[in-house]
């Protein structure tokens, strides 16, 4: 029913005047529509909503001009940022290869995961892989397209703790710390360590990296506490969640990251990655691409892996079809009852763009680990209702120019 409201809104969004009007900001375009946004506007403090919005418009020469917009965003108010992490980290992977320079190196070359302690883990294969091998290439296919964790937590242990945080601080995301793998009963200290890992061709070793320790502690300074309660092994600890030994990334972060890495052309020279055009379209391709497209058989049944299964803004994570002229460049997350989702929207057939980022807390008994969470309920179809409610407000919007998206077009998709 959910999929069949959204067609039919798509359908009939084909005149400026069946559009909302852009009301100036954020709370006002929120406060306007009760029906979609009553709940949480009722108590924004409750579910920790933070929201960013920013127009896209183009001069004559295609140069993109920002506006952007802002609801209740505050680097302070912590919320956990689950898999969003993974996008910086895939980012960060290929610009290592790509600074790296080494002959015969790149993404597609075998990657061998060590181990060099009793708490680490090997990876020597891979399933979904044509040639059955892992591949930083592969691990980031995985991540982009299902939200993978062993895939992260491979690049992760590529890339070292330490030097993640210290990119990302070079980068100018002062509000972001990347500090542990994802769905690991690693502790704190274990997280530092990385494994020792090999890029081979055949019985070559193409490169080889020992297993690191990172000597800087990027811990939270101080003490983040959220919730009354959480589960430990089975117990009911009365005491709030510290999650100052967490990953940590700002909505403002996020927002920004996905602005320059869309847009490096229009980025601070110290915010631009170092990799060239071939692997910034890699990221956009997956970014955008559906798990069905990917002749990945693994995600090949639509049951399981719909085209909105990582749509949260627009589609609520479960759309069965988006239309093919929508293509969504995002990474989203969710996790102790945070859902976050920060996302470039196009759409080739209307020449729209906009960037939208959002995040939401529903965990109503404030207790985390008790898999009682409120995603379906609130969270999703807030992220859903936002998408949507944007998107109108986008294709009403006058524009001097319209925008030239080539650069985001695929031969292997029709629009």
């Amino acid at each position: 029913m959910r999929l069949l409201t959204l067609v039919l809104l798509l359908a009939t969004m084909t005149a400026c005047e069946q559009t909302p009007n852009w009301p100036g900001s954020l709370q006002a375009l929120l406060e306007s529509q009760p029906d979609r946004f009553a709940t949480v506007l009722n108590d924004p403090e409750r579910y920790r909503v933070q929201v960013m919005y920013t127009q896209i418009d183009r001069d004559a020469d295609n140069k993109p001009v920002f506006k952007t917009f802002v609801y209740r965003v505050n680097p302070g108010e912590y919320f956990y940022p689950a898999s969003t992490v993974k996008l910086p980290v895939a980012a960060l992977a290929l610009e290592k290869l790509h600074r790296l320079n080494r002959p015969g190196l790149n993404r597609d070359t075998t990657l061998l995961t060590d181990a060099d302690k009793d708490f680490e883990s090997v990876a020597e294969s891979d399933a979904t892989a044509p040639n059955g091998l892992p591949s930083v290439g592969q691990y980031i296919r995985k991540i982009l397209l299902v939200s993978d964790n062993d895939s992260f937590n491979r690049l992760y242990e590529f890339l070292g703790q330490q030097a993640i945080n210290e990119r990302l601080r070079e980068l100018r995301y002062f509000d972001t710390r990347i500090i542990h793998r994802l769905e690991s009963s690693l502790s704190e200290e274990e997280n530092r360590w990385t494994n020792p890992v090999r890029f081979v061709n055949g019985d070559e070793v193409v490169y080889e990296q020992a297993g690191a320790y990172s000597a800087a502690s990027f811990r939270g300074g101080q003490p983040e506490l959220l919730g009354v309660a959480e589960m430990v092994d089975g117990e009911r600890l009365e005491r709030p969640k510290d999650f100052s030994g967490k990953n940590a990334y700002a909505l403002l972060d996020q927002h920004e990251f996905i602005r320059n890495l869309v847009f490096p052309g229009s980025a601070r020279p110290q915010s631009r990655l170092d990799i060239d055009e071939d692997q910034y379209r890699f990221l956009y391709h997956y970014m955008s691409m559906y798990p069905g497209e990917s002749g990945i058989e693994a995600y090949s049944d639509p049951e399981k892996y719909p085209d909105g299964y990582v749509k949260f803004l627009m589609f609520g994570g479960d759309a069965k079809t988006i239309p093919p002229y929508i293509r969504i460049f995002n990474k989203p997350g969710d996790a102790y009852g945070f859902l976050t989702d920060a996302a470039y929207i196009v759409d080739f057939k209307n020449k729209i763009e906009f960037i939208l980022s959002a995040t939401i807390y529903t965990n109503e008994n404030q207790t985390f680990n008790d898999d009682h969470y409120e995603y379906e309920e609130v969270g999703l179809p807030f992220m859903k209702n936002l998408g949507q409610a944007i998107y109108e407000i986008e294709l009403g919007r006058k524009r001097e120019h319209a925008p030239d998206l080539d650069r985001f077009r695929f031969p292997d998709r029709e629009y």
